[in-house]
């Protein structure tokens, strides 16, 4: 498969941004959830501005990196792949069938749950702590998710670069 100019363009840049992004989830991962995030932690974001813009970037990042890989990196993979791209939830059977995703039903339940985080903020402090702690326990999956994209895309750029 050849993969054009732009392709690789889009790929390469998807990449290094798909890198920086999990690298600023994980770092803000590892700030807010030192200790397990309670309500009570919950109930000191109005008083504490730290943590409150740790919640925030926690957030942020989450969803960010979710949409870069399902909105952006995915479908300019499957395009490289000659695939033709669709509605997300079939971009995203698809990605589980390359074994880039491991659930394309987890993907989306980490969408729901993204929409959650962002909804909940500020009124239920009982279901945005639970929310946080599903959010922090699907940060693994979402940045090994990211991390096999950005695999596939580099095969891709080196097959594609070794072809004259």
């Amino acid at each position: 498969m050849n993969i054009t100019p732009s392709q690789t363009a889009r790929l390469e840049f998807l990449t290094r941004v798909t890198g920086k992004e999990c690298q600023h989830l994980l770092d803000t991962d590892g700030r807010l959830f030192g200790d397990l995030f309670t309500v009570e932690d919950a109930k000191r974001i109005e008083a504490d501005p730290i943590l409150a813009e740790r919640l925030d970037a926690f957030v942020s990042r989450f969803g960010r990196l979710q949409d870069t890989v399902g909105d952006k990196l995915l479908p300019a993979l499957l395009i490289a792949l000659a695939e033709t791209t669709g509605p997300a939830m079939e971009n995203l059977d698809k990605a589980e069938k390359f074994g880039l995703l491991v659930s394309a039903d987890a993907w989306m339940e980490m969408r729901r749950l993204r929409n959650q985080m962002v909804h909940e903020y500020i009124e239920d402090l009982v279901v945005l702590t639970s929310a946080l702690r599903s959010g922090h326990a699907f940060v693994p999956e979402l940045v090994a998710a990211a991390q096999r994209c950005m695999e596939q895309a580099h095969r891709l750029l080196a097959h594609s670069a070794a072809k004259p």
